[in-house]
C-alpha cells in the first residue's frame, strides 16, 4: 500500500458523552433488527400466509446488510461518515415503515431488504466514526463498550420482539424503529462535520452488482444446505457455482477499477486480511454457539424455554465482559493481538473439553462453563477493529466495513457447517430426520408430547452423540482463529 493510502488526518477529539451515545444507538438498532423478528415469525406467517417463505424475512435483511456495509464504508471515506450515517438512518426509517405497512409476504421480504440497506451502514459507520474521533489506543476501550452493546442488542431483540408482538401486534416491532432512528439522527448531528475535502471518485457500480450476486448466492446456498436431508442439491450447487464465478469476476473488476468498492491493495495488507479472516472464523464460532447451544440445552438436557434463557445469560454477557477487560488493557499497554492469540487458545481447549465432558456438568455448571468460554472469546473483535483501523489510513470506513462483511459471511457459513455436522451426526445414529424431529429441534413441545418416554430418551441420547461432532467442529473454528491471531504481524498500537 502506498504511503498516501496509509496516511490519514489525526482524529478529531470528541467528548465521550457526545461520541458514545451517537454511535451506540445506531449500532444497537442495526444489530437488534437482525433478531427482533425471530419470535414474531410464527405470527407473521399466520397473518400474511406463505409460511414456506418466512425464513426470508430474516435472510433478506442479512443479505442486504452484508452488501451495504462496504458501500457505506466507501462512501463514508469519500463524502463524510457523519453524513452517510444520516443517510443510513433515513433509509432504515423508510424500510421500517414499509415493513410495518406490508400486506403480503413478498412485500415484507422486499421491505426487510430495504431496511437492511440502512442497517448495513449503521454497523460499519459506527466503527468508522470511532476511528476518526478517537486516538488508536483509546479505540480499544470503546470497542469493549460496543461489544457489550452488541451482545445486549442481540439478546434483547427476541425478547422485545416477543413482547411487542404479544401486546401490540407484529407491526409494532417495525414502528418502534422509527422514533429510535429519529433520536439517533439527533445524536449523530452532534458529531463534528468532516474537515477534509470530499474525495473525487466514480462509484464502482459493477463491483457492487458482483458483490451483491456473490453474497446473495452464498447466503442462499448456505441457508439451503443446513439440513442435508431436505437439500435440493442441484439448485444449491447452482448457487454455489454462481457465488464462485461472481467472486472471481469481482476480483477481476476490483483490480481494474479506478475507485474500487473493495480496494484489493488495502486487503493485501497482511494485518487487514488476517484480521478479517479472524473476524470471519470468530463470527462463525460465536453465532454457532448462540444458535446451537439452546438446541443442546433443550434436546439433551430437557431445559424449558425460560430455563434456556437464563442458562445462556453467562454466555451472552461473557463476551461483553471479556471485551471490556481487554479494551482497558490494550488502552493502557498498547499490546493488541497477544490477547486473542492466548484467548482463542484457551477457548479451543475449553470447547474440546466441552465435546468430551459436557455430560459431566450440572446445568448451572455448564452455564458457568459457557460464560468462561465467552469471556475469552471477548478478546477478539475489539482487537480486530483497532488493528484494521490502525492500518487503514484514509480508507478507515472501507476497512471497518470489511470486518463487518467478513464476520457476517463467517456467521452464515459457520452455522451452516455446524448444522450439517449436527444433522449428519443424528443420521449416523439411525434417527430419521422427520418432520417431528425437526419440530422438536425447533422447540415444539407438541411434537415432543407425541413421543413416548422411551422414544424421547432415545432421541435425546442420539442428539447428545451428534453434539460431540458439533462441539469438535466449533473447536476447529477456535483453533483456526487462534492460528490467525498469532499470525497477525502488528502486535502493538
Amino acid at each position: 500500500m502506498s504511503s498516501t493510502d496509509r496516511t490519514s488526518s489525526p482524529p478529531v477529539p470528541v467528548p465521550f458523552l457526545t461520541l458514545f451515545p451517537s454511535i451506540m444507538l445506531p449500532m444497537f438498532l442495526g444489530i437488534m433488527d437482525q433478531t427482533i423478528v425471530a419470535t414474531a415469525l410464527p405470527v407473521i406467517a399466520a397473518s400474511l400466509g406463505e409460511v414456506e417463505r418466512i425464513a426470508w424475512v430474516v435472510v433478506a435483511y442479512l443479505i442486504s446488510t452484508a452488501i451495504m456495509a462496504p458501500v457505506y464504508g466507501r462512501l463514508g471515506d469519500a463524502f463524510g461518515r457523519r453524513k452517510m450515517m444520516m443517510v443510513a438512518l433515513g433509509v432504515a426509517i423508510a424500510g421500517s415503515a414499509l415493513c410495518a405497512l406490508a400486506n403480503s409476504m413478498e412485500m415484507l421480504i422486499l421491505s426487510r431488504f430495504a431496511q437492511g440497506m440502512g442497517g448495513g451502514g449503521l454497523l460499519s459507520l459506527s466503527q468508522a466514526l470511532i476511528g476518526q474521533s478517537v486516538p488508536p489506543r483509546d479505540r480499544a476501550r470503546y470497542q469493549g463498550f460496543l461489544a457489550t452493546v452488541a451482545v445486549i442488542a442481540s439478546t434483547v431483540g427476541p425478547v422485545v420482539g416477543g413482547f411487542l408482538t404479544q401486546h401490540f401486534g407484529w407491526r409494532s416491532i417495525f414502528f418502534l424503529n422509527i422514533p429510535l432512528c429519529l433520536l439517533a439522527m439527533v445524536l449523530v448531528q452532534r458529531l463534528p462535520a468532516r474537515l477534509t475535502p470530499f474525495e473525487k471518485f466514480r462509484f464502482d457500480f459493477p463491483g457492487l452488482v458482483l458483490l451483491g450476486i456473490f453474497i446473495s448466492c452464498l447466503l442462499v446456498f448456505v441457508e439451503g444446505i443446513r439440513n442435508p436431508a431436505e437439500t435440493n442439491w442441484p439448485v444449491s450447487l447452482g448457487f454455489a457455482a454462481s457465488a464462485v464465478i461472481s467472486v472471481i469476476l469481482l476480483i477481476w473488476r476490483e483490480r481494474r477499477a479506478s475507485s474500487p468498492l473493495l480496494p484489493l491493495q488495502l486487503l493485501k495488507n497482511p494485518n487487514i486480511w488476517r484480521s478479517d479472516a479472524l473476524a470471519m472464523m470468530h463470527g462463525g464460532l460465536f453465532v454457532s454457539l448462540i444458535s446451537f447451544i439452546p438446541i443442546y440445552l433443550s434436546m439433551v438436557r430437557g431445559a424449558s424455554t425460560s430455563e434456556i434463557g437464563l442458562l445462556i445469560l453467562p454466555m451472552t454477557a461473557g463476551v461483553g465482559i471479556g471485551s471490556t477487560i481487554v479494551g482497558q488493557i490494550v488502552a493502557r499497554t498498547g499490546r493488541t493481538t497477544l490477547f486473542p492469540s492466548i484467548g482463542m487458545m484457551v477457548v479451543t481447549l475449553l470447547i474440546l473439553g466441552m465435546a468430551f465432558m459436557a455430560g459431566w456438568f450440572s446445568d448451572i455448571g455448564f452455564s458457568a462453563y459457557l460464560g468462561l468460554i465467552s469471556i475469552f472469546m471477548g478478546s477478539v473483535m475489539g482487537v480486530v477493529q483497532v488493528t484494521v483501523q490502525a492500518e487503514a489510513g484514509r480508507l478507515l470506513g472501507t476497512a471497518a466495513a470489511s470486518v463487518q462483511l467478513a464476520r457476517s459471511l463467517g456467521a452464515a457459513m459457520g452455522t451452516a457447517i455446524v448444522g450439517i455436522v449436527m444433522f449428519t451426526g443424528i443420521l449416523a445414529t439411525g434417527t430419521a430426520i422427520s418432520g417431528d424431529l425437526l419440530a422438536i429441534l425447533q422447540g415444539s413441545d407438541e411434537a415432543l408430547a407425541r413421543l413416548g418416554s422411551a422414544a424421547e430418551a432415545a432421541i435425546r441420547a442420539n442428539v447428545a452423540v451428534a453434539f460431540h461432532g458439533v462441539f469438535l467442529t466449533m473447536a476447529i473454528f477456535a483453533a483456526i482463529s487462534c492460528a490467525l491471531a498469532w499470525s497477525i504481524p502488528r502486535r502493538r498500537l
